[in-house]
């Protein structure tokens, strides 16, 4: 009896040191961005997705299009479409694939199929090098829209203003809004970017209608030279691929849907990634068709820009798409916190407050201001990462993982179209980047920071 005493006195110390770590570990997931809050509807889920995919790629899709011209213009659209929402369905599926655990990131999905560092190896580069570049390339864009308005509004006496100073203006609201803390408290910012996003898609392609076939208009490559021709194809490419990307956020979106044995969360996200996707469907393919149809290969590589009347429905459309881009920086910004404040909390044990997360965020917003406003080369952009990052998140590392956990039998149906989609994903990684880092290169040699 004299030896039980300490045993069980250790055996209580254990319990408790275990119980305390329990509630650490409890306060720093309700302190996280992804998993402090899991109330959301599943029409949080449509409206996220909608904002994180229907972007600056939309009124790129009519340039993408004199690039590829129509038959495989045509075909690529159609076939993004259908492979990024299976991938997606994917991931849906595996987001609770294990009873009992949720993958509420999308590098804890890859650790589960690959292992734990081969995982976070794989994934996380990846991942960041999509959000971050989203939220580079959404600072060019908000300031370029906001550039359009001045030029639209302020005509002859009117001093022209650097690109740069609007990349500022634009980057000043997220200095405000990156301090909400969790996917579910920026819910209102999504949905009015979701709306700005159908908004301005319609205008786009109905003040093209409006204008017409223009009288010179050519369906040709515009390119000269053949190499030019390949070039800007590969680089079309990655612009369908940026339009077609979201799935980076995906699980994330869906950690914040609360879920039971009885009813998982895979129902009601897919409920919205269904609606999401008719939405994206209804903002795509008649802003690329209509566009490419009225402007052949002298569409800008922002629809908006080849507009110019009616002026007032051109300003509202570059106003809309500035709320717009606002949301989806929002969304592609809140996993790299996660990152960034997990990282800081549980590895560098660092205490979770307010300053440090006022610190890290500023810090983010103002490091992808800096370098939109030292790389503003838009079209380029969307080629290079739409290609180099884009293609392996959302067109085929989802089926990689899915074949990695789920084995499907050689040659059976599952097993042949994740095969398809990984040989057209990987061909999509490979190209795309050679065009838009030329098109990346040309744009520099014309570019002023007063255009």
């Amino acid at each position: 009896m004299g030896t039980q005493g300490p045993a069980t006195t250790d055996q209580n110390y254990n319990h408790a040191t275990s119980e305390e770590q329990s509630a650490k570990q409890k306060a720093i997931d309700d302190w996280l961005p992804i998993t402090s809050s899991r109330n959301a509807k599943w029409w949080y889920s449509a409206f996220h997705n909608v904002t994180a995919m229907v972007g600056a790629g939309v009124l790129s899709l009519p340039y993408a299009m004199a690039q590829l011209g129509w038959g495989p213009g045509v075909a690529i659209l159609i076939l993004s479409w259908i492979i990024t929402l299976y991938t997606l369905w994917q991931m849906v599926e595996m987001h609770e694939m294990v009873p009992g655990k949720r993958f509420d990131r999308y590098h804890e999905l890859g650790q589960h199929a690959f292992g734990e560092k081969l995982g976070l190896y794989i994934v996380v580069p990846q991942q960041l090098i999509v959000e971050v570049g989203v939220c580079i390339v959404y600072m060019v864009t908000g300031g370029k829209s906001l550039h359009k308005v001045h030029e639209l509004l302020c005509k002859e006496p009117c001093k022209e203003i650097k690109l740069s100073y609007f990349i500022m203006i634009f980057a000043s609201v997220h200095f405000v809004l990156s301090h909400l803390p969790n996917f579910n408290s920026i819910a209102g910012v999504s949905l009015a970017a979701a709306v700005m996003s159908l908004s301005y898609s319609t205008i786009a392609w109905s003040a093209s209608v409006r204008k017409g076939v223009q009288p010179d208009v050519a369906y040709g490559y515009k390119a000269k030279t053949a190499a030019g021709t390949v070039f800007n194809f590969f680089s079309a490419l990655g612009d369908v691929a940026f339009a077609y990307a979201g799935h980076n956020v995906v699980l994330e979106i869906q950690a914040t849907i609360p879920s039971t044995p009885e009813k998982p969360s895979k129902g009601p996200m897919w409920r919205g990634v269904v609606v999401a996707y008719i939405v994206v469907a209804l903002c795509y393919f008649p802003v690329a068709l209509i566009g490419y149809w009225m402007f052949g290969n002298k569409v800008e590589d922002n629809i908006l820009l080849s507009l110019e009347k009616p002026t007032w429905l051109i300003v509202m459309a570059n106003f809309f798409v500035v709320v717009h881009v606002i949301g989806s920086y929002q969304i592609y910004a809140m996993p790299v916190f996660d990152m960034i404040e997990t990282l800081l909390v549980k590895k560098l044990n660092f205490s979770p407050t307010r300053l440090l997360r006022f610190v890290v965020r500023n810090l983010y917003v103002a490091s992808t201001m800096f370098i939109g406003i030292t790389f503003p080369f838009f079209g380029g952009l969307l080629g290079f990462f739409g290609g180099f990052a884009f293609a392996p998140t959302t067109y085929f590392l989802p089926c990689i993982i899915w074949l990695a956990i789920y084995k499907p039998r050689k040659y059976s149906l599952s097993w042949c179209i994740n095969w398809i989609c990984i040989v057209l994903g990987l061909c999509l990684m490979i190209l795309s980047p050679i065009g838009g880092l030329r098109q990346i290169i040309l744009q520099a040699k014309d570019y002023k920071f007063y255009s």
